[in-house]
């Protein structure tokens, strides 16, 4: 199976402002391009820069298109409740067709109750909110009538219909993305049930995975997106010791929320929050041991929540691209992907 690899962000870095953090995760991009990334992926926040930077990621993903050549450009996620559905098409459209039909949209009904509250959604109506929104964007870019006067979507949209992700926690999500055909991102980490607290990541996300690949439609190849998050060093108690600063940091804003967070030491809250951290070797090991990473089509690793800091995300990248990445099976995209 012919493995994807992304590079995933919520734009943040401590310290600094949003100005420097746009830039800073530009850079992040070109790199990944030269290293043979295959897409990049933004994550959409409103309101809160400590949870994300970023709440345009389409006005952003745009400005990385005029950047690069090849990579793709994702999006994880759009929240579609919170859009008019007609625009993000529009939007999406445009975008594509100026990148050269690198785009690649994934959707999620995520987002805060403040964030339903302030764009006037009820946050109770979460979930058809956002099956209305996805059906709505989904006929923009199909081409279908919008309107009784026969208005339909410019520039076309369709070949994103080939390149739609549906992100959820849930095994009903796995079957709604499986059976539109769509391909399914999975996230770095969720909450366990009260009937299994200690589950790994992969027991959890397992049932969602067979239950996409059920619904599928027969012969629509099952595409899994696999987010992890993973911080990768030469030295691995530096890496290990900026990320759990990272993770101290992360807890204080989760309780300064009101969020829930676990017990423990900064080690306890690594593996709390499904952190993969140290040297190459080690953490080709505990990947390698994780059961949704080795079966997925896309590994998408991100520095959240560790956070460690510019100089020590990009070392990251460039391990992930040249030791770990391969040793779980992919390949890079472009020949000389790393000159």
């Amino acid at each position: 199976m012919t493995k994807r690899l992304g590079l995933f962000t919520r734009l943040l870095d401590p310290g600094y402002p949003p100005a420097e953090v746009y830039h800073h995760t530009l850079e992040q991009f070109a790199v990944a391009e030269r290293l043979g990334f295959d897409i990049g992926w933004v994550a959409q926040h409103h309101f809160d820069p400590e949870e994300g930077g970023l709440p345009s990621p389409l006005v952003f993903l745009a400005s990385v298109a005029a950047r690069t050549e090849r990579i793709r450009l994702g999006t994880g996620i759009i929240t579609v409740a919170l859009e008019d559905p007609v625009r993000v098409a529009e939007d999406a459209a445009v975008l594509d067709t100026l990148s050269g039909g690198r785009l690649e949209l994934g959707l999620g009904s995520g987002g805060s109750t403040d964030a339903f509250t302030v764009f006037g959604r009820d946050p109770a109506a979460r979930a058809d909110l956002y099956s209305d929104a996805v059906a709505r964007l989904l006929d923009a870019l199909a081409g279908r009538q919008l309107g009784e006067n026969g208005a339909r979507l410019h520039p076309d949209g369709t070949r994103l219909l080939d390149d739609i992700w549906h992100a959820t926690f849930s095994r009903h999500g796995g079957t709604r993305a499986g059976t539109a055909g769509a391909a399914l991102l999975l996230s770095r980490t969720q909450p366990r049930t009260e009937d299994a607290p200690h589950a790994t990541l992969a027991q959890i996300q397992q049932p969602i995975v067979a239950a996409h690949a059920a619904a599928l439609p027969p012969g629509v190849r099952p595409r899994v997106g696999a987010s992890r998050s993973v911080l990768v060093g030469r030295d691995g108690d530096r890496v290990r010791s900026l990320a759990r600063a990272g993770l101290v940091r992360f807890t204080d804003y989760l309780r300064r929320v009101g969020q829930p967070v676990p017990a423990g030491d900064a080690d306890a809250l690594l593996a709390a929050f499904d952190v993969h951290v140290g040297t190459p070797e080690q953490v080709i090991a505990s990947l390698s041991a994780d059961p949704v990473v080795v079966g997925a089509t896309d590994l998408i690793f991100q520095v959240h929540p560790a956070d460690p800091g510019q100089d020590a995300t990009l070392e990251s990248i460039e391990l992930v691209a040249e030791e770990v990445a391969p040793a779980l099976g992919w390949v890079p995209a472009a020949a000389g992907a790393h000159s």
